[in-house]
């Protein structure tokens, strides 16, 4: 084994089938949008070379991007300062000893593994303001004055799909931080515990710095996938009303296949792109901490 190991030919022949396939499906892709961003095209015609006019006109002029990008930075800041404390939480709460532990587990999971279309489609119908539970609620309790056109109404549509996104996500979340919570050797917490450590302090002072390496990298997945919101935006409210929940992710979709710019939505990818890269190399570089390797 040791010597296969050493091999260099060995290596490299499990190595590349898959760099191939990585290579296909994800650098060649990249780089052809970054090469038709800077085109002007509507991809049935011929493409015009407009350098960085795209990228000029997106930030200077677009006011639909910028109320995107705007959108998509709410998303994100939301699902980090809401989902982030609640799956400590409620992984803390569950990797204790409690009844029914497996059905929590499952229950909190459950959302995360129902494809997003069948979530949008399934508060599609929750938020419907004729027949939807929560109105009807609302007036069964006698609060009408509260009732609302939650995704068709500009100021309650962005809080909406943000609640939505709490709910299908914080269940995965949780799973990833029970299962460092879990891995955090006992001695300690009985320690803790014989010194008259209390829950609060327990959880301040042991489990948040032992499970801080966790932390980091689900703050990465939670950000970048934050930024990549198409799929439940798009069945929700495709984006509206007059483009109130546009994200960057279905901006790029309006314009490259529903307007026919496919360099400017190309451009549009482009941003993205850089954005999941800077925001993922920041967080790294703040959750960094030599004294948590493993």
């Amino acid at each position: 084994m040791e010597s296969m190991l050493k091999n260099k030919k060995t290596i490299l022949s499990f190595i590349l089938p898959g760099l191939i396939i990585y290579i296909l499906i994800v650098i060649i892709p990249i780089l052809n949008t970054i090469y038709h961003s800077a085109f002007k095209w509507n991809i049935l015609g011929s493409k015009n070379f407009i350098g960085f006019d795209n990228f000029v006109n997106m930030f200077t002029r677009d006011k639909i991007f910028i109320k995107s990008m705007k959108n998509t930075f709410l998303l994100m800041i939301s699902s980090l300062v809401i989902q982030t404390p609640l799956a400590i939480l409620l992984a803390v709460a569950l990797s204790g000893n409690i009844k029914f532990k497996r059905y929590y587990k499952t229950v909190f999971f459950m959302p995360n593994i129902i494809a997003s279309v069948a979530i949008g489609l399934l508060w599609s119908f929750i938020y419907n303001p004729e027949f939807g539970i929560i109105n009807r609620l609302l007036e069964a309790v006698g609060l009408n004055s509260l009732k609302r056109l939650w995704l068709a109404d500009m100021k309650t549509v962005m809080p909406s799909i943000i609640v939505v996104i709490c709910w299908q996500f914080i269940g995965y979340h949780m799973i990833l931080y029970l299962a460092a919570i879990e891995n955090i050797p006992k001695d300690l917490r009985e320690a803790a515990l014989i010194d008259g450590v209390n829950s609060v302090k327990m959880l301040w002072y042991i489990t948040l710095p032992l499970i801080r390496h966790m932390i980091g990298i689900d703050v990465v997945l939670m950000a970048t996938g934050s930024l990549r919101f198409f799929d439940l935006i798009y069945v929700m409210t495709n984006g509206g009303p007059n483009h109130a929940s546009e994200v960057i992710a279905s901006y790029m979709y309006y314009k490259s296949f529903r307007d026919y710019q496919y360099g400017y939505g190309s451009a549009v990818s482009v941003v993205l792109l850089v954005l999941c890269l800077v925001i993922a190399y920041i967080l790294q570089r703040l959750f960094r901490s030599e004294k948590l390797e493993y």
